[in-house]
Order: C-alpha cells, then structure tokens, then sequence
C-alpha cells in the first residue's frame, strides 16, 4: 500500500496543546462576556502583588497608593485583579493558557510547534509536559523576582515556548541533527532527537549556539523594552518570564532528557507513524 502523510506532522502533545490554547481563547473571544472574560482573567491570570501582599502588605498598598495619585485609569485595573489578595497559587500554571489576543495566541502556537515538536519527539509526551509546567512555573518565577509589588496581571505560554527553545538548543545543532534539516524538513528521521545530548560546557562553546542566544536575547530585549513604543505590543511584555523559560529550558535540560540507553529503544514517537 501507499503511505499518506499525516496533515499535520507534529506530536501529538504538541497538537494538543496548541488546540486547547485556541480553544481556550476562542470560548474567551466569542462565548464569555467582557466581564466573565476580566473574571476568568482575574482568577486564572498570575498577579505578582497578590503574592506579596501575604508578607508585605504595607508595600502593596504604597504601590496601590501610588498609582491612584498618579490619576491614570491603571489604580481601577489594579484594584480588580488584586481583588480580594487571595493567593490563588494555581495562577503560577494557568497563565501560561491564557493570551492576549489571537496574534499573541498564533505567535506562541507557531514557536511551539516549531521548537516544541523536536524537543517532544525526543522527550516523549509525559517528559514534554513536565519540561513545559516546570519552565512555565519558573518563567513566572522569574518575573516575579523583579516585579513583586506588580498589580497588574501576566498571561501567555512564551515562558514554556522559550523553555523548549533553550531545551532544543542541547541537541539540535550536533552533527547529524541540523536545525531546520533532519528535526523540522525532515521529522521521520529519528537520528535527530536520539543523538545524546552534549553535556551544557560543550554547548555554549558551539559559535551556532552561541549566536542563536544573542538573536534571541537581543530580540527579545527589543520587544521587551520598546515593543510598545515601536508598535510591536500594544501592551507590556513580561520579557523576564521568557528568559526565565528559556534558561529553565537549556540549564535544566538534563533532568528531563531520556538516558542514551532509552533514547536508543524508543519506538517511533507520536506524530510520525504512517498509517497504511
């Protein structure tokens, strides 16, 4: 018999998680009201100040004050995703389903896809998953750090997208598994994600690695610092939760990456099997 391609020739964890995003946007957009939606928002959405205010609620309400003589309309926005200053400790995952528009959701969706689906062939669905909650819980962490007594809300998963980036970057340009070749024109050839992974000294001594990080630092400091102002975001975005991810992604890496014996004996991973 003849072998059919597969319409869309990416693992099945991928798929899934980029269609539970649109879908998750889309009941958003077109089946909750603009005050359901804020409330979703306001309980799903991670808050930094919300955190804080468990151990300095004086220096929340310094920030809140501040921004209420300030006399923009932000101290109303603040007021309603600091709500009642519960924890809400779920919020540190759920962030990452959320987004901002369509574009923002179809930017993510396709770097997903793009460096998710070598980084998943390899891992395998369970340890894609695991990559992906841990780098999204550290990307937020990161924000965190920075922007404690924020007020104002962070949604997206470009924190786990930056985190399969940094991930892919730990075995994509060895020999035999070009970026852009063997894992994304080619993803039936299963030499690509089961190369062992170098060890984290040898990767960033490799000058494609290396210029790989600047570009993407440096962009991402662009869109980060002046996207508003140049037009790229028509709101602030939380650049410091994809570093997070993407460090989490390339300095964790090992933790997840299955032993070369195990690379060796895994069956054809999901996405790439023909079906007759």
């Amino acid at each position: 018999m003849h072998q059919r391609e597969r319409l869309f020739n990416v693992p099945s964890v991928i798929l899934w998680l980029v269609l539970g995003m649109a879908l998750i946007h889309a009941v958003r957009t077109y089946a909750l009201s603009l005050d359901a939606d804020f409330d979703l928002l306001a309980m799903l959405a991670f808050t930094p100040a919300r955190l804080t205010a468990h151990f300095d609620t004086p220096g929340v309400a310094a920030v809140m004050r501040a921004l209420a003589l300030r006399g923009s309309g932000d101290i109303e926005y603040a007021e309603f995703f600091f709500g009642d200053g519960s924890l809400q400790p779920w919020t540190v995952l759920t962030y990452a389903f959320l987004h901002a528009d369509w574009m923002h959701n179809g930017l993510n969706s396709i770097w997903l896809v793009a460096f998710g689906a070598p980084v998943a062939r390899r891992l395998g669905a369970a340890r894609f998953l695991a990559l992906f909650v841990v780098t999204a819980v550290l990307g937020v962490a990161t924000h965190y750090a920075l922007h404690a007594y924020d007020p104002m809300p962070i949604i997206g998963a470009s924190a786990a997208v930056s985190g399969a980036m940094g991930a892919s970057l730990r075995f994509v340009f060895q020999p035999g598994a070009p970026l852009g070749q063997a894992l994304a024109l080619n993803p039936d050839d299963l030499r690509a994600y089961r190369l062992p992974a170098l060890p984290l000294l040898r990767t960033l001594r490799d000058r494609r690695v290396l210029t790989f990080i600047l570009f993407w630092f440096v962009t991402n400091l662009i869109f980060g610092l002046a996207g508003q102002r140049l037009g790229l975001a028509e709101g602030g975005v939380a650049w410091e939760a994809h570093v997070g991810g993407f460090l989490s992604g390339l300095l964790l890496f090992s933790l997840f990456d299955p032993k070369p014996s195990d690379l060796r004996a895994q069956p054809v991973p999901l996405g790439v099997e023909r079906p007759m």
